[in-house]
């Protein structure tokens, strides 16, 4: 399939050639397994500070307490008056009664068990861990979990101005462990045929070399086209990086909704039953535009947002079997990478 036409026009979409995806020019030669591999080694040996995403940041209120399992460690999250997010064990220092399951009352989350409220100040037993809320997630920092060299705050993507952005958070959970989830994202060749109902035409123009001076630079350059409806569809040139070991970033650098970014966030929650682990895929949708158009959309993001999220969800239904496979695979011996 030649280029994508993206120059600008008056309107985005474009007529999509009519491709069967049998007839798709095949990718599996290009698809390196070393070269994914490669990639995949040099973002997990890059440093996240011990930050881990906790959930999107509209999850955790002031009104009750959030509690998720991440690396193992039990979180207990909520917000004071003031807005502020703050986090801490979500074992109640008395007689480790869940916090989750508590109440946030004057700024503080109150055992339900006995009654202790617990706050940023912090108790004999229970230290809050550092928090950082950067608009769209909600992330924590756990030194005793990570093990590394802690950062004053997360490793963050380059993202637009919120002001003209709409932004959308899904999250979905599967038994695999974050390199799965990074790994999927570092092979974008298998957009056209894995998922032909959301990318048409997908090349990948640009592999990263190594040794790559910065994770920026660490990239695969992409041409595709999303799917709108039918033959129509919205082509654009875009950019896949990893500025963290468990985070694949992909923005737009050409056509309709340069900057926006779609943020994948692999956190660890744990291992289940049978002692698998547990990943939630935690991904961030920041679009924007300067059409004039789109000023309407951000005006009816309520109603956009839950599309947002569907087709995050689509995806990432169809990728993190994908993700549980590769480990079952890594898991048993039989992975071919």
């Amino acid at each position: 399939m030649p280029p994508h036409d993206i120059a600008p026009r008056r309107l985005p979409l474009r007529r999509i050639p009519t491709t069967s995806w049998s007839s798709q020019e095949p990718t599996w030669r290009d698809a390196s397994p070393a070269v994914i591999a490669a990639a995949l080694k040099r973002a997990l040996a890059r440093p996240s500070g011990n930050w881990y995403v906790l959930a999107a940041a509209d999850e955790i209120c002031s009104e009750r307490p959030f509690g998720r399992v991440v690396a193992g460690t039990e979180v207990v999250a909520w917000r004071t008056p003031d807005g502020a997010l703050h986090a801490g064990p979500g074992a109640c220092p008395h007689l480790g009664a869940p916090l989750c399951r508590g109440a946030v009352a004057e700024g503080r989350v109150v055992c339900r068990w006995h009654g202790l409220a617990l706050g940023p100040a912090g108790f004999a037993g229970w230290q809050p861990y550092p928090t950082h809320d950067d608009g769209a997630l909600a992330w924590v920092r756990l030194d005793d979990a990570g093990g590394e060299e802690p950062l004053p705050a997360p490793v963050l993507a380059q993202r637009p101005d919120p002001a003209r952005a709409i932004t959308a958070v899904e999250s979905m959970a599967g038994r695999c462990e974050p390199e799965d989830v990074v790994a999927n994202r570092l092979d974008p060749w298998h957009g056209s045929w894995f998922h032909p109902y959301s990318f048409v035409g997908l090349r990948v123009t640009t592999t990263p070399h190594e040794p790559a001076p910065t994770a920026e630079s660490d990239r695969f350059d992409v041409e595709v086209a999303f799917k709108v409806a039918g033959r129509f569809g919205v082509p654009v040139r875009a950019v896949f990086t990893c500025p963290e070991p468990r985070t694949v970033v992909m923005r737009i650098t050409e056509g309709e909704g340069v900057g926006s970014v779609v943020e994948t966030h692999a956190t660890p929650l744990g291992v289940d039953t049978h002692g698998v682990p547990r990943t939630a895929v935690i991904e961030a949708s920041i679009a924007a535009s300067d059409r004039p158009g789109f000023a309407v959309a951000r005006r009816a993001a309520r109603a956009v947002r839950p599309l947002m999220r569907l087709a995050a969800r689509r995806l990432w239904r169809d990728d993190l079997a994908y993700a549980e496979r590769r480990y079952t695979l890594r898991a048993s011996g039989r992975w071919p990478g």
